[in-house]
This record gives C-alpha cells, sequence and structure tokens, in this order.
C-alpha cells in the first residue's frame, strides 16, 4: 500500500478534474487556488472548490485538517486573527471578495455565518438579537424591524416556541434555542451565503435534529455550506460533500456517491473510519 502522504498527493491530483465537474453545476461561490495559514503554519494548500447555489455543501475531514479555516476564509474572517494570511482568490458569483475595491463589512453581509457554540448577545433579549444586524444596517422603521424580526424567528423554526420571551434575554433560551436564535440573527440581514461551523456539536440529539431540519430548509432561499466532524448529518443534511485532509481537498462530490462509492482510497478509508 502506498504511503500516506502519496495518497495524499494523489488524491489532490485527482480532485482537481472532480472539482470542476462539480463547478460546471450553478456556483454561488467559488474557489480557486486557496492558501491560508497562521504565521509560518500552512493551514489550507491549493484548495479549488466550487460552492452550489440552493444547495447544501458539508465539509467534512478529521480534526486540524482546516475546515474552519476554509469557511472563515470565505467570508474574510480568517484575516481578523493575528499571523493570519491568505492568497488564492474567493468569487461570489463570479466578483473576488478578496480584491482591494471589495468591503469585508459588506463581504460578511452577503455571506453570514453561524459558530460552533451559540452566541447570543447575553445582555440583548431575543428581539434586540436578531434586530441588531438590522438597526447597524440603518433600518430604523420599528414596524419594518419587528416584521423582520419576526419573519426570521419563523424562519429558524423559533417564533411559535418562545411565545412571550422574545424580550427576555437571549441567554435564557436552552441550548438548541440559541443556536437557532444566532442563525436568525444572521438570516435577519438577508445574505446570499449561509457558513455553519460544527452548529450541532454542543447540541443534544432533538437539538441537532431540528438544527437539522432548519439546515435543509433554509437552502430553499440560501447557499448554505456546513462544516461537521458528524459523517452522519453530512449525509442526512448535505447535497455535495468534500473531504479535505491535511490542509488539501481529497475528494468532492455528490454526497451520495461521496458515502457510497469515493474514487479516492483516502475518502473510502476516512468514510470506514480506519483513520481520523
Amino acid at each position: 500500500m502506498a504511503s500516506l502522504e502519496a495518497m495524499v498527493e494523489l488524491a489532490r491530483r485527482m480532485s482537481r478534474d472532480r472539482v470542476l465537474e462539480v463547478e460546471s453545476l450553478k456556483a454561488k461561490l467559488v474557489v480557486e487556488s486557496l492558501r491560508a495559514g497562521f504565521g509560518d503554519k500552512k493551514a489550507l494548500e491549493d484548495v479549488s472548490i466550487g460552492f452550489k447555489e440552493n444547495a447544501v455543501t458539508a465539509i467534512i475531514g478529521p480534526s486540524g485538517c482546516g475546515k474552519s479555516t476554509l469557511i472563515r476564509c470565505l467570508n474574510r474572517m480568517h484575516e481578523v486573527t493575528p499571523t493570519a494570511w491568505v492568497t488564492g482568490r474567493v468569487l461570489l458569483d463570479g466578483h473576488d471578495i478578496y480584491s482591494p475595491e471589495s468591503d469585508p463589512v459588506n463581504v460578511r453581509r452577503r455571506i453570514g455565518m453561524v459558530f460552533q457554540k451559540p452566541n447570543p448577545f447575553p445582555t440583548m433579549s431575543v428581539y434586540d438579537n436578531v434586530a441588531a444586524g438590522l438597526r447597524l444596517n440603518g433600518i430604523k422603521d420599528h414596524q419594518l424591524v419587528s416584521t423582520k424580526v419576526e419573519e426570521n424567528l419563523r424562519k429558524a423554526f423559533l417564533w411559535d416556541e418562545i411565545g412571550d420571551q422574545i424580550h427576555e434575554s437571549g441567554a435564557s433560551l436552552s441550548g438548541g434555542q440559541q443556536q437557532r436564535l444566532c442563525i436568525a440573527r444572521a438570516l435577519a440581514v438577508e445574505p446570499e451565503v449561509v457558513l455553519m461551523d460544527e452548529p450541532c456539536s454542543a447540541l443534544d440529539p432533538v437539538a441537532t435534529a431540528k438544527i437539522e431540519e432548519l439546515i435543509i430548509k433554509l437552502k430553499e432561499t440560501y447557499t448554505v455550506i456546513v462544516v461537521t466532524h458528524n459523517m452522519q448529518q453530512a449525509a442526512r443534511i448535505s447535497d455535495l460533500t468534500g473531504f479535505l485532509y491535511l490542509g488539501k481537498l481529497i475528494e468532492y462530490g455528490p454526497t451520495q456517491q461521496i458515502f457510497s462509492n469515493p474514487h479516492n482510497e483516502l475518502t473510502e478509508r476516512y468514510i470506514s473510519g480506519k483513520f481520523g
């Protein structure tokens, strides 16, 4: 059997053709030759991938493979970390978000993000958590704000659950409700792409099921990209799956194919639990 390092390099070269096949679909977001890291440490190496519009894409791989770095590069969150660097291109509707003319604030409005741990603003009510982004974007009409708060709490399957808790602290909700509140907050500013970094890792099975149901619903309106360590979850919720290993994209394609008939031996070994 070839060494693991040789398998990684062979899989990376083979993945280029697979990526181009997927990019021939209608891609909302396209990554070209992306490299990223921190100081002298490289986290991503020559990653190229296209994310299909109105679909859920799962990014899987073992801890430390570059999954979180990848999605943080997709809305320029990576660069806010000290010593972070990035090269290559990320095209949103054909426009490079890293070009000198690109405004990072506008990029983060168009490409929203939900983090691993629910992080509602603890001093704000449920209502004000969702309204915060609207107000920052200059919406002052109280009726319009209230309408959009309700609309996005409904999108997050939360409105009917919280009842009169809407004016209580967001921190008073359960963990799963807090995560859906964070999703409602991200949706309120009307993004086009929604990034989720391990959104269910801190939740119980019941809350996880609700988030998964929500993710599947969201693709009707948004392009959704989910980092997950849970391969069963990736199989349940995603249309496409990318497998990262040691900062390299090993394989990318339709989820059913990735899990039932992967093209690369390294992908098969990871999915079957032989390493990772």
